[in-house]
């Protein structure tokens, strides 16, 4: 194995320091308390980085950046796949899996004509798409290798999923105490949580907002909304493969090889999907069930830091002057999206959840 550059090599450990600076930022608790992931918090502060003082890096310290937002970033999101399990499939029932399944179609196939209509680029269309589809950043840089978008892009991306999966983490709470959300079910408000809103952390912290102290309910909207935001995150692969038969086959590339290639990292996500879902029947098997969860608590640690780590080095490569063409555009169409998430997602839930 070729023994990597000096420069790479300092370039990704000064990407290290600035992943756990961003880590220990994350704990202040106005950011904590917004929901702001590392992850997010790397790319504002790669983007501050990159539009102040990043023409001042030395150039040798490129090839560590490109590791990290692309070797690691598919690692990180191989890794991912330890967060979930099969069993969800079980947990939430055929209403709220038929639900997902209509919702991440849709919010593809609407944000890719709506995109369009707008102008933006294949690119731009599928990550917006996807990240408002599935869920949110991780669901944005999982796509940006199998698109090959430019890092600008992806930023703007995860800007948009960011934007309003906040702001449906404040706003659904404040619909449901409203009294805007009586014709659901505490079941079916879990479901529609869960359906439509964009991140994870915003789902659980939405959810939790909404699920009553007391035990005059015996529905953990919480949970169920986690479990269908889970629902939609298994999406993630088969999505993945899909999009990377698309870009496939449009891709001059095809005429000549006559070979469609999916990205490998989509199958090791699903064994990962798998190993844990099995690891957790063995664990419970056993009665190691503690020592389980220590063990996925540490990969959910080490995955959490490479995921971060590649958003902070695609946010130092996004320059403002990049990505002013396409903004405005691209948060048009995450607009348009948020429209139909909250609105169809709304009608979804009430019909079949």
């Amino acid at each position: 194995m070729k023994a990597l550059p000096r420069g790479t090599i300092h370039g990704l450990l000064f990407l290290v320091v600035l992943t756990l600076l961003v880590h220990a930022l994350s704990l202040v608790p106005f950011l904590h308390d917004l929901r702001l992931s590392p992850m997010v918090l790397g790319v504002i502060v790669g983007m501050i980085l990159a539009n102040t003082v990043r023409s001042q890096f030395p150039e040798s310290w490129d090839g560590g950046l490109k590791i990290a937002s692309k070797q690691i970033l598919r690692a990180g999101i191989v890794l991912y796949g330890f967060r979930l399990s099969f069993d969800t499939l079980l947990a939430v029932g055929g209403g709220a899996i038929l639900i997902d399944v209509i919702i991440v179609a849709g919010t593809l196939i609407l944000g890719n004509y709506l995109g369009r209509a707008l102008g933006l680029d294949k690119d731009e269309r599928l990550l917006i798409s996807s990240g408002s589809a599935i869920c949110g950043a991780a669901a944005v840089l999982a796509t940006e290798p199998v698109v090959g978008a430019k890092p600008h892009k992806t930023v703007v991306a995860v800007a948009t999923v960011v934007l309003f999966g906040t702001l449906s983490m404040f706003g659904y709470p404040l619909l449901y105490r409203a009294g805007l959300l009586d014709a659901l079910s505490p079941q079916a408000v879990g479901v529609y949580t869960g359906s439509t809103i964009h991140e994870v952390a915003h789902v659980v912290g939405a959810g939790a907002a909404m699920t009553p102290d007391t035990h005059s309910s015996s529905v953990d909207i919480a949970g169920i909304a986690t479990m269908t935001k889970m629902l939609r995150v298994l999406m993630l692969a088969p999505v993945l493969m899909i999009l990377g038969y698309i870009m496939r086959r449009g891709s001059a590339d095809n005429a000549t090889s006559g070979k469609i290639q999916v990205p490998w990292f989509a199958f090791y996500f699903l064994i990962a999907i798998g190993i844990n879902t099995l690891l957790g029947m063995g664990a419970e098997h056993i009665g190691r069930v503690a020592a389980y969860h220590q063990l996925t608590h540490i990969i959910e640690v080490i995955d959490g830091f490479m995921l971060a780590m590649a958003m902070t080095a695609i946010g130092l490569d996004a320059t403002f002057a990049k990505f002013r063409q396409s903004g405005a555009k691209a948060f048009l169409l995450a607009l348009g999206l948020y429209v139909w998430l909250v609105g169809g997602g709304y009608i979804l839930a009430r019909l079949l959840a």
